[in-house]
């Protein structure tokens, strides 16, 4: 049985995803937090670094915002196709997921989506953009079935009045706020036409458009292409500081790090991912059935859209009926709609904000596999009735309010679990245990056999334990809400075979993971790396402080160090002294009880080389690594 477990309280709201009686996935989010992962805002460009290729951005929302340069062009149509990827990740943005270095490598290869600020205007401008660029046929987006354009003669003469390359991205890409004036220069004229595909692409072409075409034909469109997309040298010339732009946040602040945001916008529904000031229409890559593309392709379609409005149809969207996509765009139109209107005052201001966690993990963790959602708040309970009615999964979804007093947590046995989260250790089934260490550069989990005999032989034994590690592994992963570089250290296996077992194994666990992973094969030195999208702090990040006692380090110095450090003070003191000092010295009681015993022959022969007194008094308030030495006769500090 599969259950989706809410608990709402004053501040804060917990979910947990449990599959029979064991806990899968698990979020929680303070409320008095601003919910930034999602949110769209209209933000004022501070400052741009040419050094970082990066402009800050105030969102209203303390510390201003990083902005890569990458993240304010249009976005490609193969990022806007993964968005589905993003948005089951809890809604996020399309493109500003992928890093820098993917945009690099993807950008010039593939067509472009156009954008702009406003609706209203956007129509004229796309119709302009594409009126120049008709001429040069355009390839299919990657995993779109999308049919060939048809070709139209090439005008090599640009027209008088036409705008310039950089004016034209400038109407897709700018805000509201006043444009900067500056000089561009005039726009190449289109390339020469060539000749279209006569026919739809086979399946193989769909999936990697061009790679049965020949090698130079290939190239020169990647070339054309390029020629018609702005590059990370025109954002200077695009944006000053002082302009107003429409941003989203894709990943939140994490310790003394600003919020990251992208200008490619992007609003997850239930079925649907709506794509303000973009024409693209896509189907998620996870809907491989091409007679299923087809038809959710086809019905996307039919759907009417605004001027300069896409969609991508999310995963979930698969078998569904029009109606389901109808209800759902007309509820992502009225956020948007709501957000134009926020968006007329001044710059910064939220224009939209994400559900908080209860809908979020209703519009996303809610599958048709799922037995039952327990909650304990009525209110919540009642919009969940109403959202499960909406999906149209009322048939096989029951919904229980929770009225116990026995905490519902604790009632379905889960306490444990949670807690097991934040421990460095975790067992294995068969006798082995992981290790997982969080660094300021990343992840480290290590793998160890322990009293693990689960095997016939050694290399059995390791096979056998490595698979329950990546298991293991993959699950921590998701319940801790950790990220960025993570390095696992397997036992080391002589085989090939079992290195691609475990590796394969793992990769397909991090399938079901919603945040966006990366994997690389096993080392020679039996390592596996990976990287896990981060959008938010960790769990432990978010319910723990660093103790203000160890400075979060966890770790204190021994009585023998602190013995050595007094020993070395005095020493230092009474060099410059005459001899005769009397001196009390104060310290933790285990400090002192240790001078007083293990010590006491140490400090005599320092008594006896200066002709001293020392007089210990403790001191319970103390730290444990803090002393002082005082002059007995005057009690002024030392």
């Amino acid at each position: 049985m599969k259950q989706i477990l809410i608990n709402d309280e004053d501040l804060q709201t917990r979910v947990a995803v449990v599959h029979d009686g064991v806990l899968q996935d698990f979020y929680m989010e303070r409320k008095s937090r601003d919910r930034l992962v999602g949110s769209i805002y209209k933000a004022r460009i501070k400052n741009l670094e040419p050094s970082l290729q990066a402009a800050f951005v105030d969102i209203g929302c303390g510390k201003n915002a990083f902005l890569h340069y990458w993240d304010m062009l249009p976005a490609t149509q193969d990022m806007l196709e993964s968005s589905d990827d993003n948005a089951d990740n809890g809604g996020q943005g399309a493109a500003g997921k992928a890093s820098p270095e993917e945009l690099h490598s993807r950008a010039p290869g593939r067509s472009v989506s156009k954008q702009s600020q406003s609706r209203r205007t956007a129509g004229s401008n796309n119709q302009r953009y594409n009126k120049n660029r008709a001429s040069t046929p355009q390839k299919t987006s990657d995993k779109d079935n999308e049919q060939p354009p048809q070709p139209q003669p090439a005008k090599t003469v640009p027209q008088k009045g036409k705008k310039s390359l950089i004016e034209r991205v400038r109407d897709l890409l700018m805000g509201t706020g006043k444009a900067a004036p500056t000089k561009t220069p005039p726009a190449p004229p289109p390339p020469a036409p060539s000749k279209a595909p006569a026919s739809t692409p086979t399946a193989p072409e769909e999936r990697h458009p061009g790679r049965h075409a020949p090698r130079g034909q290939r190239n020169s469109g990647r070339s054309r292409q390029a020629k018609n997309m702005p590059s990370v040298d025109d954002i200077p010339n695009l944006f000053k500081a002082d302009q107003e732009i429409l941003v989203q946040v894709t990943k939140g602040p994490i310790g003394t790090k600003g919020s990251r945001v992208t200008a490619n916008l992007s609003i997850p529904g239930r079925y649907l991912v709506l794509l303000p000031n973009s024409n693209h229409i896509g189907i998620s890559k996870r809907v491989e059935q091409r007679e299923e593309r087809d038809r959710l392709r086809k019905m996307i379609r039919s759907l009417e859209l605004p001027p300069n409005m896409g969609l991508i149809c999310r995963t979930v969207g698969a078998g569904r009926k029009l109606e389901h996509f109808q209800r759902d765009l007309d509820l992502l139109l009225d956020y948007w709609r709501k957000g134009e209107i926020a968006g007329q005052r001044r710059a910064p201001v939220c224009v939209y904000q994400e559900p908080d966690l209860g809908e979020r993990a209703l519009r996303d963790c809610l599958t048709e596999d799922v037995d039952e959602v327990i909650i304990d708040s009525e209110e919540m309970y009642n919009r969940a009735r109403e959202l499960i009615t909406r999906y149209n999964l009322q048939d096989k979804t029951k919904v229980k309010f929770y009225q116990n007093p026995t905490p519902i947590f604790a009632k379905h046995n889960l306490i444990n679990q949670i807690d097991g989260i934040f421990n460095r250790k975790v067992p294995l089934p068969s006798g082995g245990y992981i290790c997982i260490d969080e660094t300021e550069a990343m992840i480290a989990i290590d793998v160890n056999t322990g009293k693990s005999h689960s095997g016939k032989d050694q290399p059995e034994t390791i096979l056998a334990t490595n698979l329950e590690a990546v298991r293991e592994i993959a699950r921590q992963l998701r319940l801790r809400n950790i990220g960025g570089l993570v390095v696992l250290d397997l036992i080391d296996m002589r085989s090939k075979k079992d290195q691609q077992t475990v590796f394969n194994t793992f990769k397909d666990l991090l399938e079901e993971d919603r945040a966006r992973t990366k994997i690389y094969p096993i080392s020679p030195l039996g390592l596996l790396e990976m990287t896990r999208q981060r959008e938010n702090e960790s769990v432990e990040s978010t319910i723990f402080d660093n103790c203000p006692y160890c400075k979060g380090r966890g770790l204190v110095k021994t009585t023998t160090s602190m013995s050595v450090e007094i020993q070395r003070r005095l020493n230092e003191v009474l060099g410059r002294r005459k001899h005769g000092q009397k001196i009390n010295v104060l310290a933790h009681p285990k400090i002192v009880e240790r001078l007083k015993n293990e010590d006491r022959k140490l400090f005599a022969a320092i008594e006896s080389d200066y002709k001293a007194t020392f007089t210990y008094q403790p001191e319970p308030s103390f730290h444990l690594e803090d002393f002082k030495l005082q002059d007995a006769q005057t009690g002024q500090d030392i």
